[in-house]
This record gives C-alpha cells, structure tokens and sequence, in this order.
C-alpha cells in the first residue's frame, strides 16, 4: 500500500483530507508515496505559525537554538539510510550519492550550531565623548524557503541551519518531484524538540504557496533555489512589499584545462563534475575547453573513464548514474545532442537514451568537435552529457567561457600557477575550482554572478542573509 506523506504545520502533521499528489520513481515510474495538494489556506497557515513563534524562538540565546540543531543533526546521521533510501527511490539519485548527501546536508546543520554563536556585533568609535555607536544583528523574521528537486536534503539544509541559527522561522516549500526527503527531515526536526511553529512544511501547488509567500507581510525574507526565469519573476513579486530575497539560479558552467595540465586530474574532476546525479546539477561541468595541445589525449582518457560508468536503478549500490528526472528532462538531453550532431559535432561514447523498466535512462556521453554554434554550448543540458570544445588559448578560454548570461561555477586545470591566477581573476564566477571538480562545502560560500542569481549561501556568507544590522546610537549624558 502506497504511503501518505502529510504537511508540517504548527507541529502538526495536516493535509490528510486534501486532494493527492502521486511521487513517482524515475527510475521505474512507480507510485513511492502520496502528499498533500496544499495552497493558499495552508501556506498562509503555516506563515501563521512561523509568525506566532517568532518571539519565543528568537529570544532564545544561540547556545539554546545550537541545542535543538545539535538533535537534529545527530538525528540526521542516526537516519541517513532511511533518508538516502527515500530521496534515491523518490528522484533516482544512486544511493551511494544520496548517502553522501545526507552527511553533506546534516554538515550545514552542524555548521551553522556553531556559527550562530559568533554573530557579533560592533562597537564604533564615537565622534563625540557623550555618545556611544553600536552595531546590532537581529534576525530577518519570518522566512520561506523554496527548495529544487534535484538535493532535497542538501538544498533544504543550506536554507533552514543559517536561518534557524539566526533566530529566524521558516515556512519551507520543497519541490512537488521529490518532498518526502524533506517530509522525514521534518519529522526529526519534531523528535529533536524544536518548538511548535518554528519549522512548517508545506506541499503543493507552487503558485498558490508563492502568491501566500510574496503577499504575506509577516514574510521577510525568501530563500529560493531553481531557474533563473522563475527568479525573475520572484524579484518582480518581491517589490509589491520590498521583499529580502536570496537567489541561487541557473548556471551552465564552463570546464577550461589548459595545456600544462595533468591530464588524469583533468579527467578524475570532470568526472566528478559532470556525471554526479546525472548531470542533474547546478554547477556541474555542463561546457569543456580543452586547450589543442592536450585534446586528443584528454577527450581519449575522457571517454574511457566515462564508458566505464553503469547505468541503472540507484538503489543498486553498484549503478554509477541514475535515470533523469522526468521526460521532460530526456527530451531536453536528446535535443541538445541532437542539435550538435546535425551540426558537426561527433559522438565519442554514449549518446543514446534508454527506456529500463518504465524508467528514463540516458547513456553516459560524450561529444567532440563542438563549437559555440551549438545549443548545448549555450543552455544548461542537466543530463550526463559532456561537450568537449578544442581552444587555442586561455585567452580564448577565457572569452568563450564568460560569454554566458550565467556566473554560477566554473573550473579551471593548469599546474601553473601563474597561468591560474590570471584566468580565475578574469572569470565571472561566484564558485571555481582549481584542479578540483567538487569545490562545494558547508563553509564556503556558494552563489553566483550575472543571472545566476542574489546573495550566498554557506560559510559565514550564510547567515548574513538571515540577519538585519541595526545600528545604535547611545546619548551618554
């Protein structure tokens, strides 16, 4: 019997009499669990609650609210198969990567425990004997958090730990392909003793929730991670009440390795880049440039590294690369290579979909003689393609991987030091890696320049966005 997952309201679990929304696994496309189609009424409910136990939350010391995260992070690690077992079945993710997530996930959790004690204040020195200028930070107030499909642990995390720590109350909406990651999450939350209203979940229709978010004064603050189109339209809604806004949006992330590179290290980061839950992530290597001198050897070693790759079910813990998310992400994958095969491009490896037990597959792939002509060198693909450019020069690289309305991730392989620094520097990018194809962690920051989006996430960037500065002038006569 398929399960019903319910909302998280006012530490209640509602929703049970609402019309159904059916989770479906990628990678066979059965029913995994049912939740709630929540709306207006529920989201303004759940802004309600969050409101009510801003007061009491926020007046807690930092000491007192790294306690109750404390629980919930131990809680997470406690859970981390069940977690990773329900966001590997709910979105296809392999389960050794969803294990990985979870520890990544409770890291923020544990991190911002911590980082909410060094929220310091300022004292300034006075222009006058009688007066005494002071710097203050206070929480945002009321916070909503629009999290994607694609890490339904990570994303949620990255969020909630800076906001909770702050003395902030969140209203959290996770995406309608993948929320019963976040539902158990929720309900560790509910074991660890966080007070009633303090976290509130809500499924559903995304417009309705959004319209009670971006309406509602009570709501300060709106953390939102998906496309940049949406972020458009956020910022354009935000301005009715002069809404705080953190965006982390689309990215189509260039790979540059330049001549004096070490080939393999080359080939082991943009492995782990590229292929990571399919390719279905927002700063994986979605563009390589390869400088001339070393292409052939790189895209040769490349191809076998990723031939080697298996395809399947992710709850076998030997698949490599899961399915794509919905058909809608294959048709978008088979258009790119497509695109770029009818205009010169080769297919080293890979190249085909696969239709596995009602799931949706798409071979490991990559594809050479490409050029900026093509669509996959201008659009995100989100699937496990790889397009390898032959470049000349870094001034080359340079040019072709800043001509993108994005700045989200880049990285860049060279063994000189020089030679690195002087890319970097003039590249448009709020995250690089050099020599490393997995730059992300808990304390850094994590955001993006150009269309990629508003603010950062991470580190102690994080939970700046969750406080307000006051300043304070003190008469001393």
């Amino acid at each position: 019997m398929t399960k019903h997952y319910l909302m998280h309201i006012n530490g209640l679990s509602v929703g049970e009499n609402l019309e159904t929304l059916d989770i479906t696994n990628p990678a066979n496309n059965e029913i995994v669990g049912t939740v709630p189609v929540g709306g207006e009424a529920e989201a303004i409910q759940a802004i309600d609650a969050a409101d009510e136990s801003l007061e009491e939350w926020s007046g807690l010391t930092a000491y007192d609210r790294a306690s109750y995260l404390k629980r919930f992070h131990q809680l997470m690690l406690d859970n981390q198969e069940d977690l990773a077992r329900t966001m590997t079945i709910e979105m296809g993710k392999p389960i050794n990567e969803s294990r990985g997530e979870v520890k990544y996930a409770a890291s923020f959790i544990e991190w911002y425990a911590e980082e909410g004690k060094r929220v310091y204040g300022e004292t300034i020195p006075s222009h006058a004997t009688a007066k005494r200028l002071q710097v203050w930070k206070k929480p945002i107030g009321v916070v909503a958090a629009i999290t994607p499909w694609n890490f339904p642990a990570a994303m949620l995390t990255r969020k909630m730990g800076p906001a909770l720590a702050a003395g902030c109350t969140i209203v959290i909406k996770p995406s309608s392909e993948s929320p019963l990651t976040a539902i158990k999450m929720m309900q560790l939350c509910e074991e660890a003793g966080f007070p009633k209203g303090v976290i509130n979940l809500v499924t559903g229709s995304s417009s309705k929730i959004a319209k009670a978010v971006m309406e509602s004064e009570k709501v300060r603050k709106l953390t939102f991670t998906g496309s940049t189109e949406v972020g458009k339209l956020l910022i354009k809604q935000s301005a009715e009440n002069v809404k705080n806004l953190s965006l982390e949006l689309g990215g189509h992330a260039p790979l540059i390795v330049l001549d004096d590179a070490n080939v393999d290290v080359a080939v082991k980061g943009v492995m782990a880049s590229k292929f990571r839950n399919a390719g279905q992530t927002c700063i994986c290597a979605n563009r390589v440039y390869v400088q001339s001198g070393i292409y052939d050897e790189f895209v040769n070693k490349f191809a076998e590294a990723v031939k080697a790759l298996k395809v399947g079910n992710g709850e076998d813990d030997s698949v490599d690369v899961g399915p794509l998310i919905n058909e809608s992400g294959l048709e978008k994958v088979n258009h790119h290579v497509e695109d770029a095969v009818n205009k010169g491009a080769t297919i080293v490896t890979g190249g085909e979909a696969q239709t596995n037990d009602g799931g949706v597959f798409y071979t490991p792939t990559v594809i050479g003689n490409v050029d900026s002509s093509m669509v996959i060198m201008q659009e995100e693909t989100f699937g496990p393609v790889a397009p390898v450019q032959k470049i000349e020069s870094e001034k080359e690289a340079i040019t072709l991987a800043n001509n993108s309305p994005y700045g989200l991730a880049a990285y860049v392989f060279t063994e000189n030091v020089a030679k690195g620094t002087r890319v970097i520097e003039k590249l448009d990018y709020g995250i690089v890696g050099w020599n490393d194809g997995a730059p992300s962690a808990a304390q850094v920051p994590f955001g993006g320049m150009k269309e990629s989006g508003i603010g950062r996430e991470g580190g102690r960037y994080g939970i700046e966005a969750f406080l307000e500065t006051q300043y304070v002038s003190i008469g001393m006569e």
